[in-house]
């Protein structure tokens, strides 16, 4: 952690990405700025690229970006529950709902050559499949009235 002119605190937009939990290993959060994965205002950042409270770090994990925005910085590594006094997540509500349909997506378009579906995918699917059958209506080819002509 750095200190500037104006006593503000600095720190490296890897390590803090790392510490704030984004990425598992700063390994990881290097790799992801190396790669353009990471950006502030449309800028790709470097993993050494220092970072001050109030920017908004834009993250790459497809098939969605999500906005932080820095609150305090810090090169530990943090508990899951100190997280949110340290960065805000400002990610739009249209990234979650893309999110959603891929998740929806990708049982219906399996690709071929992917092999059998997981045990897992197969109870996803048969639910989603229930939930969507379920508001349909359902034709009755058997009425009373037939039954009264006989």
């Amino acid at each position: 952690m750095a200190k500037t002119d104006k006593g503000t605190r600095e720190e490296r937009v890897d390590k803090w990405l790392w510490a704030m939990r984004v990425f598992k290993t700063r390994t990881i959060a290097t790799d992801a700025c190396k790669k353009g994965r990471v950006t502030m205002g449309g800028v790709t950042l470097k993993p050494s690229r220092m970072i001050k409270p109030g920017d908004i770090i834009d993250v790459k994990k497809p098939p969605i970006t999500y906005s932080f925005k820095v609150l305090q910085v810090t090169g530990n590594r943090l508990g899951a529950r100190l997280v949110p006094e340290y960065l805000e997540n400002v990610t739009s509500p249209e990234q979650y709902e893309l999110l959603e349909m891929t998740k929806i997506s990708g049982f219906v378009d399996r690709q071929k050559g992917l092999g059998r579906p997981t045990k897992r995918d197969s109870r996803e699917l048969s639910r989603f499949k229930e939930d969507s059958y379920a508001d349909s209506f359902f034709l009755d080819w058997e009425t009373d009235d037939d039954e009264d002509e006989v």
